[in-house]
């Protein structure tokens, strides 16, 4: 099959709530280095190779757009376009806009949809899993990629397959889609032996899901067209008219079209896969020592069994604990039973209504010029440490609430300050005053430190007004 009509979709949405505290809301789990040196993202796109594969189209949350830009740019790969959703709308819509775009260059393309932020562990299959939901693809089916189960899991959903496909090994015809079930339901599929858990994973032209969409939800197929044809172009990233993207139903790919459609297919395939869904599914994954311990970061176990630990920003010691998962970071720590990780989502939720930051951002915070992150903070005042890339620069700014001071700790800073224009080498510094238009830029060659002292009455991210942006941030 030529490269180009086979079209990699990644979708890049999700909060991954369940992996908190490293997985929040600015910076979810698809974007971590969880299971290897790479994001789940980055392998999502790595494992394409020896596809002959197109380039890939991400869809992403606008929030997300230079977070998954990087993450591309940093393992070379470029892709076919980056498609913003200015809300989440769940799997429908945003295949529906993916494959409205791909069909107008070519509606015959097979659109292979995966998410971002599973993890695969037999890379040589899964490309011949692809290969068969491609072919199949081709005659006209809609297909999704079964799982051969391992054990009697509860936290996916299942496919039950049908009729064998005649001359294509392994696929099947749906028979139907289970919610996910009971342990005793699930005892009795695994017995039962023609039920397959459910990836997410899908193969289809673009012209042929179209179809089907119209067929059965007409009003997610019109609604995403308006708002692909109403899209705008922005820097690299092609944004979805909020305002038509806003009227979408919000409705998964399994609920809209594969359990209704009467050409859907699965193909069984065995790839050591996981949805990495909580904590408990990493360890699952994770290399483990003679006790069943997965431990990374600065960790020391003792007399533990059967424990995950992360340790993030400082040492962390376990002694004598029993399957618990302990998740350290630099400003939260999560300690859980490991049977109970699916719960760890009530812990955002309370975090979330009691208006706490903890599940929105971790205290570094990532910016297409670099990051900051929070050093210290009190009545009136706030320290950050700033790190701006070689060659980037803050927007032209000012703020009504507070007063800045700046001061290099290496690089070499241009400041702009109202009329001055100013250059900084290490253990220099500057003031920016109250409501003084200002510019931080890094001129050289190696990344810019330097160390921000907020003073005044509201020190909230919000207090900026920008005049100008090289990134077309509001």
């Amino acid at each position: 099959m030529p490269a180009n009509r086979l079209i990699p979709v990644i979708l890049c949405g999700g909060s991954g709530s369940r992996l908190w505290p490293m997985s929040r809301k600015l910076l979810p789990k698809q974007f971590l280095p969880l299971v290897t040196r790479h994001s789940l993202l980055q392998d999502t796109v790595l494992r394409l190779k020896g596809l002959s594969a197109g380039a890939p189209l991400l869809v992403a949350n606008h929030e997300h757009r230079f977070l998954a830009a990087e993450q591309l740019q940093a393992i070379g790969a470029k892709p076919r376009a980056l498609l913003l959703e200015p809300a989440g709308r769940n799997t429908a819509p945003a295949i529906a806009a993916a494959a409205a775009l791909v069909a107008q260059a070519d509606p015959d393309a097979v659109l292979l949809v995966l998410a971002a932020d599973h993890r695969i562990g037999d890379e040589p299959a899964f490309r011949r899993a692809v290969r068969r939901a491609a072919a199949l693809a081709h005659e006209g089916y809609l297909v999704t990629f079964g799982i051969e189960p391992t054990e009697p899991a509860t936290g996916y959903g299942y496919i039950e397959a049908g009729a064998a496909i005649p001359r294509q090994p392994g696929a099947f015809r749906i028979r139907r889609f289970v919610e996910k079930p009971s342990l005793r339901r699930a005892k009795g599929f695994l017995a039962h032996g023609g039920f397959l858990w459910n990836s997410g994973m899908f193969a289809f032209t673009a012209r042929r899901y179209l179809e089907e969409l119209v067929r059965h939800r007409p009003r997610i197929a019109a609604v995403a067209r308006s708002a692909l044809d109403r899209a705008t172009q922005d820097l690299d990233f092609l944004r979805l008219d909020p305002k038509a993207f806003a009227a979408c139903p919000s409705e998964s790919v399994d609920y809209a079209v594969m359990e209704h459609t009467s050409a859907g297919a699965v193909v069984r395939a065995s790839l050591r896969w996981s949805d990495v869904g909580a904590w408990s599914a990493l360890w699952d994954v994770a290399p483990k020592d003679a006790k069943g311990n997965a431990a990374f970061g600065d960790a020391w176990l003792h007399d533990a069994e059967g424990c995950y630990v992360r340790a993030d920003a400082r040492h962390v010691s376990v002694l004598g604990a029993k399957d618990l998962v302990v998740v350290e970071t630099a400003d939260a720590v999560l300690v859980a039973d490991r049977a109970r990780a699916q719960e760890v989502k009530d812990v955002v939720e309370r975090l979330q209504a009691r208006k706490r930051t903890e599940h929105h951002s971790h205290t570094r915070v990532y910016r297409p010029w670099g990051w900051y992150e929070t050093v210290d903070a009190g009545p009136r005042f706030q320290v950050k440490r700033l790190m701006v890339k070689p060659g980037q620069s803050l927007s032209l700014q000012r703020h009504a609430k507070r007063a800045e001071h700046w001061v290099v700790v290496s690089g070499v800073a241009r400041v702009t300050c109202g009329t001055k224009r100013l250059r900084l080498q290490e253990n220099q510094s500057t003031f920016i005053p109250l409501g003084e238009k200002h510019r931080l830029e890094n001129p050289g060659a190696q990344p810019l430190h330097i160390v921000e002292v907020q003073s005044g009455g509201y020190l909230g991210e919000n207090d900026i007004e920008r005049f100008e942006d090289r990134y077309n941030r509001g």
